[in-house]
């Protein structure tokens, strides 16, 4: 139990003392980038999705006839 709580210790002294962490200004940037991209791909997943529905009930349908 004991290396446990070390390597825990031994993490959070790494994070505090050798990362470089970015500004606040350029967070705040990165993340409304990331935002906008995760909308467009969830835009371009739906669009895809409901093209290739529309084209298998045309094909079912074409089948059927």
């Amino acid at each position: 139990m004991a290396k446990v709580v070390n390597y825990i210790s031994d993490a959070f002294e790494e994070l505090k003392s050798n990362v470089t962490w970015p500004e606040w200004a350029e967070v705040q940037r990165l993340t409304i980038i990331v935002a906008v991209f995760s909308v467009v791909f969830a835009l371009a997943t739906w669009g895809v999705d409901e093209i290739f529905a529309k084209a298998l009930a045309g094909f079912f349908n074409w089948i059927k006839a």
